[in-house]
């Protein structure tokens, strides 16, 4: 219906259906068990060409520039709920499975694809590297609501956050050394060690500079803080890219900084990012569906051919690389079989096989092809299970209450007072105690308290019990030294 030039009233009319209809079929996912992802691709292929051909989309570098926008995005609220305390136990077999099981995922694929396709060596190993990371999206979003073993789904988090470097440095090595007569390896080494180390050094510079930034400038209106967070974010990745480091980890890790600080009004740029990056997941991936022509994707000889890449990527080559690249870990055999069958493909490797496409490398579109059936193999075979699997292992806790209401101030954001939240761990010090036996920094005080779905009015008799959830109004000078308190409560009791 739509080709060449697009109608603008028929295309903001097509935008809005594709997020309502993108909205709806999360409901679907939850309840049949089928990642979210799978259904927006499958919106995208019903309006394009071959389907109701609604829209017709052949544009790669669109589909590229609209897939890194929500990617940043997406990281980028990932980020913002990643507890550092968290990642900071994992922090290195994460790093382990983002670089060498990267690299370990990617040559067990490449000798399958090099027999398989009768391709050479190279572009086997390209192949190999467009899949070879597991993609924060698709993780971010079936390990959401999910009670997997906190450890764990951190583990996965960490790695789908900072693995995108080594995908893309060698996505673009092997597109070099297929288009270029010379490449230098010692230049191709360093590009690598630039890229990781400058996208973590540019992204803890940005975000530092957030934090100090969100804190200090009093702007006019509550509803600006969360487009002035994610505008560091969209900074943070144009001037690491300029710089020619990561983009991407540099976002990842400024967000996490971010998120493990204070900031004025938190809630509101976790909410809106929240909603955001839902948003860009819906659209990203029915772009994704456009570009994808179902009658070329559903041949017989591309299924079967992308069938066995796909086994060959589940059941051998993901195995292989967590257990070598995690073996001097903690992690027992049952996680890391669980961390083998939850390495999830998504965006990434569909917007990293955009790149042979554009640099116009040969077999680029049975490449393509072939990445986008593994991609819907892994998040129908791998997506919809990780829940029944985790239980299988007996690798989930517990599923933690999180608060059903967020209280924050509403003002012009010059109020010299905010309400914090604070969720009371099992391991709290303050457990037991009424709120008269609590010392609080001054100005500090508890205004509401909600424990299950009760809300409670809390007197001076109230005695916390673990997960009860406390807003506490305090002074926005205060507030450092008010969480500074809660932590160290925490710090005391975990030693005891």
């Amino acid at each position: 219906m739509f080709e060449g030039g697009l109608n603008v009233d028929y295309f903001i009319l097509l935008l809005a259906i594709l997020l309502i209809l993108g909205v709806i079929t999360t409901k679907f996912s939850s309840r049949f068990g089928l990642p979210a992802l799978v259904l927006f691709i499958g919106i995208g292929m019903l309006v394009g060409s071959d389907g109701l051909n609604f829209i017709y989309f052949d544009d790669p570098h669109l589909t590229q520039l609209v897939g890194v926008i929500a990617l940043i995005i997406i990281l980028f609220e990932g980020g913002l709920q990643t507890k550092w305390s968290n990642v900071k136990p994992i922090l290195y077999p994460s790093l382990s499975l983002a670089t060498f099981g990267v690299f370990l995922t990617t040559a067990v694929v490449a000798v399958a694809v090099k027999f398989l396709l009768n391709v050479n060596w190279l572009e086997a190993f390209l192949f190999g590297s467009i899949v070879g990371s597991t993609d924060a999206a698709a993780v971010f979003s079936v390990l959401t609501g999910k009670n997997v073993k906190e450890k764990l789904a951190t583990t996965l988090e960490a790695e789908s956050g900072s693995n995108d470097p080594m995908a893309v440095f060698l996505t673009i090595t092997f597109i070099e050394l297929l288009t270029k007569d010379t490449t230098s390896v010692a230049g191709l080494i360093f590009s690598f060690f630039w890229q990781m180390g400058m996208g973590i050094v540019f992204g803890y510079l940005f975000g530092k500079l957030a934090v100090y930034a969100i804190n200090r400038i009093q702007l006019e209106s509550s509803g600006l803080y969360p487009v002035f967070a994610l505008s560091f974010a969209i900074l943070a990745y144009g001037v690491t890219m300029l710089a020619g480091a990561s983009g991407l980890l540099a976002v990842y890790v400024a967000a996490v900084l971010m998120g493990n600080n204070h900031l004025t009004y938190r809630n509101s740029i976790v909410r809106f990012n929240e909603g955001f990056a839902w948003m860009m997941q819906i659209l990203m991936f029915a772009i994704l569906g456009l570009l994808v022509f179902p009658s070329e994707l559903f041949h017989v000889g591309i299924m079967v051919k992308g069938l066995i890449i796909s086994i060959v990527l589940i059941v051998i080559a993901r195995p292989f690389s967590v257990f070598l690249s995690m073996y001097f870990s903690s992690f027992t055999t049952k996680e890391k079989l669980f961390i083998s069958w939850s390495g999830l493909r998504g965006a990434v490797p569909i917007v990293l096989a955009t790149f042979p496409l554009i640099a116009g490398v040969e077999n680029s579109q049975l490449l393509f092809n072939l990445v986008f059936f593994v991609v819907l193999t892994s998040a129908l075979i791998q997506g919809s299970t990780i829940p029944w699997v985790a239980q299988k292992l007996k690798l989930t806790e517990k599923e933690k209450p999180t608060s059903p209401h967020v209280l924050e101030l509403v003002s012009i954001g010059k109020a010299n007072a905010e309400i914090v939240e604070f969720f009371v761990p099992e391991n709290a010090k303050i457990i037991g105690q009424t709120l008269e036996e609590i010392t609080f920094p001054k100005e500090s005080i508890i205004s509401a308290m909600i424990r299950g779905d009760e809300l409670i009015t809390p007197t001076g008799k109230t005695m916390i019990h673990a997960h009860d959830i406390l807003y506490i109004m305090a002074n926005k000078n205060k507030l450092k030294k008010l969480t500074d308190y809660l932590s160290e409560q925490n710090v005391e009791k975990s030693s005891m």
